[in-house]
């Protein structure tokens, strides 16, 4: 008989999580998962799920402007925010209750509350104990918070699935994905939108070709730009209204202002200090290459540990860890090529290196880039353009970036990271003959160096 009550105990029944325990589980061990909020995590209640609903909703806009050149003739359109919402929250629920079934259906146990670490073989939930030969933590992330007076006035994405009353204006704070999506959200289901960031561009970290464009084509749909500044208060007004202050000395009235500079990993209340799990300077839980930490019996998986904050990412350490420790499989996980997309409007997908990152790791670098305006387009008389590139190493003629900002990039996208998964060359893009006409032709097409 095992010394412990579990072989598994997890905390957190996010995507890692519930990953990790389900199969673990099916390969025969004792698994239990805590959770004190609900069940799928933040993809699925407060991140990925809800915000492409949202991305679909918001994009009708220009959809029904774009039918009056095909013919179509409507009634001027109206948006009522009740239904998106709570048709959203009932699809939520669904899934929480698939999640549910899916955890039993494995033999997974499920305890509703806040675990936090005893020792390095121990659990508290409540006034339980629990032990286990393996802890894992996959809390994940939770959205940060600003610190400047009238801070307590601002939303950050969870709020923004949930409001009552659908703001008329709408200031958005940060520019990374998260807040360049919720800016197209806002602006396509009818808010007057501005974001607000303390640099000179948005999308840090993405290629600087894809920033630039994507700046260009969002500031063209009609949401304003306030860059080189940053919050200095927020006041709070008659009638619900929020008075802004920058630290240019300008201000202006909001309905709501959602912070969106980011997200950190959620470890407080864990107990960690009761067992020689260390955090970094961001709070990430540090793990080695098989996700286990500085207590050799607790592993940390996910947003938690910061390394890819991508919900893929975190499902497939989990599985790799099940097997790790319950199938004598070595953990193996290849982080690099991995594919992403941003919802804005219009969409970001990209895999592989940024031209800058391939400059500063090849020799010479070859350039294949095209701007165009859709084809759907010409008839709906959108001005609305989009962009492809392909980085490629000059001495191997390897493919090793590729970035798409237009309609359904994240789909497109994600056939080409097989290609570069697998070594793909520029050759090899040459020669695969193209679907016409669409716009995933224009990467097989490349065939003049833009530098």
């Amino acid at each position: 008989m095992s010394q412990y009550d579990y072989d598994l105990f997890v905390i957190g029944a996010g995507s890692g999580g519930v990953r990790a325990s389900r199969m673990a589980s099916q390969l025969g061990a004792k698994v239990a998962v805590a959770e004190d909020k609900y069940l799928g995590g933040t993809c699925v209640n407060v991140g990925c799920v809800p915000k492409k609903l949202f991305v679909y909703g918001s994009h009708f806009s220009e959809d029904f402007e774009a039918a009056r050149g095909y013919g179509w003739r409507l009634e001027p359109a109206q948006f009522d925010w009740p239904t998106l919402r709570d048709r959203k929250t009932a699809e939520i629920q669904r899934l929480n209750g698939v999640y549910d079934r899916m955890l039993d259906n494995a033999g997974v146990e499920i305890i509703s509350g806040r675990a936090s670490l005893v020792d390095a073989h121990s659990v508290c939930v409540g006034d339980q104990t629990y032990t286990a030969k393996y802890i894992l933590v996959a809390t994940g992330g939770w959205p940060r918070r600003p610190h400047y007076p009238g801070a307590e006035h601002v939303i950050t994405s969870n709020e923004a699935f949930y409001l009552d009353k659908f703001p008329g204006s709408v200031l958005v704070e940060g520019a990374g994905y998260i807040a360049v999506e919720f800016a197209g959200i806002f602006h396509g289901l009818g808010s007057e939108t501005e974001l607000v960031y303390r640099g000179p561009q948005i999308l840090r970290n993405f290629d600087d070709d894809v920033r630039e464009f994507t700046q260009s084509q969002i500031q063209q749909k009609g949401i304003k730009l306030n860059l080189n500044n940053e919050i200095a208060s927020i006041e709070k007004q008659a009638g619900e209204k929020l008075l802004v202050n920058f630290t240019d000395g300008s201000s202006k009235v909001f309905d709501a202002v959602l912070c969106a500079i980011g997200r950190e990993p959620l470890t407080q209340g864990l107990g960690l200090e009761n067992t020689r799990v260390e955090c970094n300077e961001r709070g990430a839980i540090i793990v080695n290459d098989v996700m286990q930490t500085s207590e050799p019996s607790v592993y940390a998986i996910g947003d938690v540990v910061g390394r890819m904050e991508l919900t893929p990412v975190a499902l497939a350490e989990g599985t790799a860890l099940a097997n790790f420790l319950f199938n004598n499989q070595p953990f193996k996980l290849d982080y690099s090529n991995i594919a992403t997309a941003v919802f804005c409007q219009p969409s970001i997908g990209t895999v592989g290196l940024t031209e800058r990152q391939a400059r500063d790791l090849y020799h010479k670098v070859d350039i294949y880039q095209t701007e165009f305006r859709h084809m759907k387009n010409t008839l709906s008389e959108s001005t609305e353009r989009t962009m492809m590139k392909l980085v490629v190493d000059q001495a191997t003629q390897r493919v090793v970036g590729c970035h798409m900002v237009g309609p359904d990039a994240g789909e497109i996208i994600q056939g080409l990271a097989i290609a570069l998964k697998t070594g793909g060359t520029k050759q090899d893009f040459d020669n695969t003959i193209g679907i016409h006409p669409t716009v995933a032709e224009e990467f097989v097409t490349m065939r003049q160096k833009v530098r």
